[in-house]
């Protein structure tokens, strides 16, 4: 049974705010939510390197909202960019141009369509070679920062601006998640992580166990996001708790590639989650396409099942 060690009650949770307030980002985004929570573990000692995508708003010429520093690149080599800054830093505290307080944490900030697309190369680089960094995912499930294109995370039976419903394909899209995370975990990176702003002491607690590896620290986060899912940003809440709920999102930790679910959900049926959201509306209305949603659950329950025999 997977034990918290560090937060075990939410007023463990550091009040201090490293992310300020006013961001550009929309109402009820479930990526900022995540962004702060880590940041209350990881500190004002950080170099952001911020992969171009939604969180591109964080930082308006000349103003940012971190209290650390903030470096942009394109969508494709933000990992490169964090490769960059280890290494002056490294070099520079050897060669003690530096002291060694100034030995900062290097964080990459990447949408999934950098992340599991454009900047997927540039990634499995860095994590081959070692690269000693924090790697954060802010995953919405599609290019949102661009109008809500297909992504490879997009899932199957969602409509995105380049997926719609047609005849041919009344479900939308029809390709299956990329898993990400088993293909960071063939890279064998000492941690990797999902979370849920939703469950913040699992959040909490699994920023404070990555501190303890030098390596990669690879982190992908739900992000519930009321513009392209198409829901009411008071919602999100309520979405992102049940994406969970439903098993569709698993919380888990893989150090040195052995996995451990850190939260096992009772599993509510996944339409509790499709219903409250806009880009699954067409499953529903004007008439309910049974075959799709079947198709999305028993992925779910198969999911599941390896999970359980695994674990005997």
């Amino acid at each position: 049974m997977w034990q918290r060690e560090t937060y075990k009650k939410i007023k463990q949770i550091p009040r201090e705010e490293h992310v300020l307030p006013g961001t550009g980002l929309c109402a009820g985004c479930g990526g900022l939510e995540a962004l702060r929570l880590a940041a209350k573990v990881l500190g004002d000692d950080v170099v952001w390197v911020n992969a171009a995508g939604c969180f591109t708003l964080l930082a308006a010429y000349p103003y940012n909202s971190f209290k650390g520093s903030w470096l942009y690149t394109t969508m494709g080599s933000a990992p490169a960019g964090a490769q960059g800054v280890r290494d002056a830093l490294d070099v520079l505290i050897a060669k003690e141009r530096l002291p060694k307080s100034e030995n900062l944490k290097v964080v990459v900030l990447g949408g999934d369509g950098s992340t599991y697309d454009m900047a997927l190369s540039s990634t499995s680089g860095a994590m081959n070679r070692g690269l000693d960094f924090y790697y954060i995912c802010y995953d919405n499930e599609a290019y949102g920062n661009t109008g809500m294109q297909l992504s490879p995370s997009t899932p199957y039976g969602a409509r995105t601006a380049t997926s719609p419903c047609s005849l041919q394909h009344p479900a939308a899209t029809v390709q299956e998640k990329k898993d990400i995370f088993e293909i960071w975990r063939a890279h064998r990176p000492p941690y990797i992580a999902t979370v849920s702003p939703r469950y913040p002491l699992d959040l909490e607690e699994k920023f404070a166990r990555a501190a303890s590896f030098t390596g990669p620290k690879m982190f992908l986060a739900l992000s519930a996001c009321p513009t392209g899912w198409l829901y009411d940003p008071g919602e999100t809440p309520e979405v992102a708790k049940l994406a969970v709920e439903t098993g569709l999102w698993p919380l888990k930790e893989a150090i040195n590639g052995v996995v451990t679910h850190t939260y096992i959900p009772k599993r509510k049926p996944v339409e509790a989650y499709l219903k409250l959201q806009g880009r699954f509306r067409h499953l529903f209305e004007p008439t309910v396409q049974t075959e799709a949603i079947r198709h999305i659950q028993e992925r779910v329950d198969a999911y599941w099942q390896r999970v359980t025999t695994e674990q005997i």
